[in-house]
C-alpha cells in the first residue's frame, strides 16, 4: 500500500504552470527522490502535499486519507523539514520541540524529546535558543522536530544542504534507519546526486512541472546513455532527454 499517492496534480500561477498534471506514489519503507533544477516544481509539489498550497486540479492521499476531505487526520501522519523553514529563533531547542510535540499531540512527549535529543546529538544544545545555533545545528533540530510524531510520511526538502559531510552522512544513516524500522516513507529533494544514489531506492525527475523520468538512481543513467546520475540530471535540466529517451 502506498503511503502517499499523488494523481494528476496541477498548480497554475497566472500564465505560469508550476506543476503540470503529475502522478506518483511513495510506498511504505521507501525513500523516493524528487529531483530537478530550481524552478522545476519540487517545492510547490511538497507545499501542496502539506496542504499549504491548494492545487488547481488533482488528488493527494496520505496513508489512504484524502488531504482535502480529511486534512487534519492526514497532516497528523505527516511531518516536514527544510533549510528554508527554520524553527523560531527566540525559543530554545527544548521549547521548540515541546510546542511542536503538543501540536502533534505526541504521547509520552518528554521521553520522545529526550530520545530525539540523543539521536541527533543535541543534548548540549537543549537550553540554547535556536537563533544562535549554527545552520547545521539548526538543521538537526528541525530534523528532530520532523520525527516527533513518528510520521508515516516524511517530507525532506534539501535536508542536508547546510551540513558538513560527516554530519550529513550521520543524518542519512538516521533517516534510513527511520524508514527501515518503521512503516512510513520519505519524499526527499536534493541537488546532491551522491546523496540521492546512497539513500533513494527510486527517483523522479521533474522539469517545468512535469515528471520526465522515473527509476532506480543506480541504473537509470545507463538506461539513457549517461555515466552518472549527475550527467542525467544535467541532461534533464537542459531538456535533452524525454521520458521516451528521444
Amino acid at each position: 500500500m502506498s503511503i502517499l499517492s499523488v494523481k494528476d496534480l496541477r498548480k497554475v500561477y497566472g500564465d505560469t504552470t508550476a506543476v503540470d498534471g503529475i502522478s506518483f506514489k511513495v510506498y511504505r519503507n521507501e525513500i523516493v527522490g524528487l529531483l530537478g533544477p530550481n524552478g522545476a516544481g519540487k517545492t510547490t509539489t511538497i507545499n501542496m502535499i502539506l496542504g499549504v498550497l491548494e492545487p488547481n486540479a488533482g488528488n493527494i492521499t496520505i496513508d489512504g486519507l484524502d488531504i482535502f476531505s480529511h486534512r487534519s487526520k492526514a497532516i497528523a501522519r505527516t511531518n516536514f523539514s527544510a533549510v528554508y523553514t527554520p524553527l523560531p529563533g527566540n525559543l530554545t531547542v527544548i521549547q521548540n520541540l515541546r510546542i511542536f510535540g503538543r501540536l502533534y499531540q505526541v504521547d509520552n512527549l518528554s521521553k520522545r524529546i529526550e530520545d530525539l535529543l540523543v539521536y541527533f546529538d543535541l543534548i548540549k544544545f537543549r537550553n540554547k535558543k535556536c537563533g544562535v545555533l549554527s545552520s547545521g545545528e539548526q538543521t538537526r533540530v528541525s530534523l528532530a522536530k520532523s520525527m516527533l510524531n513518528n510520521p508515516q510520511l516524511l517530507l525532506l526538502d534539501e535536508p542536508t544542504a547546510s551540513l558538513d559531510p560527516a554530519t550529513a552522512r550521520d543524518v542519512r544513516v538516521r533517516i534510513r534507519e527511520f524508514v527501515a524500522k518503521g512503516s512510513g516513507g520519505v519524499l526527499w529533494t536534493s541537488h546532491n546526486m551522491y546523496e540521492v544514489e546512497e539513500v533513494c531506492s527510486r527517483v523522479l525527475f521533474l522539469s517545468h512541472g512535469k515528471i520526465l523520468l522515473e527509476g532506480n538512481p543506480k541504473t537509470l543513467p545507463g538506461e539513457h546513455g549517461k555515466k552518472t546520475l549527475e550527467e542525467l540530471f544535467i541532461a534533464v535540466a537542459r531538456e535533452r532527454i524525454t521520458l521516451e529517451g528521444s
